[in-house]
Formats: structure tokens, sequence, C-alpha cells
């Protein structure tokens, strides 16, 4: 599966693509969200995670040069008359930071929802900034009856429908996979995975969430 206009290819990421993938990433969230980062991991190990979206793992290439990746898994919403409802969400979803703020990440996710539709996702959810993901057609949660469950009145946490109507009448909550907490219940084997990476300085900015 290979997408091509002009410069810009997307197709699958291929296991031979593992480290660079793996150091883009780690590029694309260095000390965005905390001193560091941890995307990186997650990334690593989520290949091997049962809820992991074969299908759905995209790169972006430009000229050649491997400039975004994301991936795909599946989640659920577990709806307050006991039903549970499968959905997927995505992440990391990343562009390297001198692509960043060209349409690259734009043009990335909109492509992979688009499949991720084809292979029968009724919705996807993220948690996210409502000013890049709202032009992808996201909308707070809450909007929709999905609480989050780590913050059940968070305007930060988004939902969207890939099939009309598949939220109709629903009312839940929504709970991370555990794959995205990895590296903190794995804190020595992510430390020792980090450190296999070129060293580079751990720094607290202001807007760090953690």
């Amino acid at each position: 599966m290979i997408y091509k206009e002009n410069d810009i290819t997307i197709r699958r990421e291929e296991e031979k693509d593992y480290r660079a993938v793996e150091n883009l990433t780690r590029e694309a969230f260095w000390n965005v969200y905390r001193p560091g980062c941890t995307e990186h991991y997650v990334l690593h190990c989520f290949r091997n995670n049962p809820s992991f979206v074969k299908k759905l793992d995209f790169v972006m290439e430009v000229d050649g040069k491997l400039i975004g990746q994301v991936i795909y898994v599946r989640s659920q919403i577990s709806c307050d008359d006991g039903k549970v409802l499968p959905i997927m969400t995505f992440g990391p979803i990343s562009i390297l930071p001198e692509f960043k703020r060209k349409g690259f990440g734009k043009r990335l996710l909109d492509y992979s929802m688009q499949k991720a539709k084809e292979l029968g996702a009724g919705a996807l959810a993220i948690t996210g900034n409502i000013d890049f993901y709202g032009k992808s057609g996201f909308v707070p949660a809450k909007s929709k009856g999905v609480r989050y469950a780590d913050d059940p009145d968070a305007d930060y946490f988004l939902i969207k429908e890939l099939q009309d109507g598949f939220l109709d009448g629903v009312s839940g909550t929504y709970s991370d996979p555990e794959g995205y907490f990895v590296a903190e219940t794995n804190a020595d084997e992510f430390e020792e995975f980090d450190s296999t990476f070129p060293k580079k300085e751990k720094l607290a900015l202001p807007g760090q969430l953690f």
C-alpha cells in the first residue's frame, strides 16, 4: 500500500525502518511534553502489542527522506449499559521538527484515517489539541457522550466518527490502552532503551505537561 503525490510518499512501515522511525519519533517529541520523551519507546513496544493494527502502521517520506510516522491501536468505550464499543486510537504521530507546521501532519493523519475507515473502524479517540485535530473533524468527546476516564470533563479528549451515527445514543467511558504507559511501568527497560540513541539534553520548558 503506497500513496504518492508529487514528492510525498506514504507507505506501510517495514521492519528495516524500525530504528530510523524510532529515532524520528524521538526527535519529534524531544522536550515537547516533558524533559526528554518516551514516545519512541511506546512505539517500539506497541509493535508487539495485540492491540497494534499493523495495516495502519504508516511512514511518510518527502523526496525519499523519512519525515513522519503514525500507528493505530484498537481501543474501546465501556458503555454505561454494560456493552463494550470497539473503536481505535492513534499515536504516536510524529513529524520531524523541521517539517512541522507545513501541513504534512494533517496529510498523514487524513490519509491514515481514511484507511482506518476502510478497515471498519467506527470512531477514533485521541487526547490532543483541538486547534490541530479539529481541522480533521475531531470534536470534544464529551459532546458525543464519551468521557475520558482520567478527566471526565476534559476538553482535550477528542473523538471523530468515521461512520455516520456510530456514536448515536452512546454514553460511556474511554480509558487509554495500557501500552501508552509502558515507559512508566518499565522504567528501567525504558532508560536502557533510550540510552542506545544519540545523547540529547533533557530540558524543563514552559508548557510541558509532565
